[in-house]
């Protein structure tokens, strides 16, 4: 690894800002820079958690296995940290992780982070600060979960993907039809329905995995409304 990969790397986070040039010495020393491919896991629920994780790029689906099925959680995108709450309060993955595409992650140790938060309060904080965005942000998905409609959730995530993933109107979604209902709620069936519906309405245009959303003040109302 280049000696000062972890000090000149674009994707690092906003954490990192706070550590001299000892501490990023010491972070580059201590974490382990590995590429994943589509559908490569990254960690698994129930395993023995021993590193922190920082997805420095990439598209990752967070997932668990409940008693009857499997539910995405959230699909993220880096640069950001990964099984934080896990890796410092339980040692074992309460989820899995999986690469949605090309992913570049480092395993930080655990040790070295622990030193960060310890002699270093602006790191601390910053870490604290994300923390507490994601939860906020975990809070409004449960409540859009339990209370909108199977085609409002389905707007939402058709929003989310086009507004925070991949920032345009045309993509191609990184989810088969059943991930897709793993994260909204639905079932492959309804997923597949509302999806022709939203076709034939001409609020998005679908061939595929492939989507252009066509009318998004429509799919705003849908989702607010839904």
């Amino acid at each position: 690894m280049n000696e000062k990969s972890c000090k000149l790397c674009s994707n690092r986070s906003s954490a990192t800002n706070f550590l001299n040039d000892k501490e990023l010495k010491m972070l580059e020393e201590s974490c382990v820079d590995v590429k994943f491919h589509k559908g490569d896991v990254i960690f698994r629920q129930n395993a023995l958690s021993s590193n922190i994780i920082f997805v420095k790029s990439g598209l990752v689906k967070i997932h668990i296995t409940g008693p009857e099925r499997e539910q995405i959680l959230k699909i993220i995108k880096g640069p950001i940290y990964l099984g934080i709450p896990t890796t410092l309060g339980d040692k074992v993955n309460h989820y899995s992780a999986t690469a949605l595409m090309e992913t570049r992650v480092c395993f930080i140790s655990l040790d070295s982070f622990k030193d960060f938060i310890a002699s270093n309060s602006d790191f601390a904080y910053e870490i604290i600060t994300e923390l507490c965005k994601n939860e906020l942000g975990h809070f409004d998905h449960c409540v859009n979960q339990v209370q909108k409609q199977s085609q409002g959730r389905i707007a939402e995530s058709l929003c989310f993907f086009a507004e925070d993933i991949f920032n345009e109107l045309n993509f191609s979604l990184p989810l088969s039809r059943q991930e897709f209902g793993d994260l909204t709620g639905n079932s492959r069936e309804s997923v597949s329905r509302i999806l022709a519906n939203l076709n034939s309405d001409g609020v998005i245009s679908l061939n595929g995995k492939n989507i252009e959303i066509l009318d998004m003040e429509r799919l705003r109302s849908i989702r607010k409304n839904g």
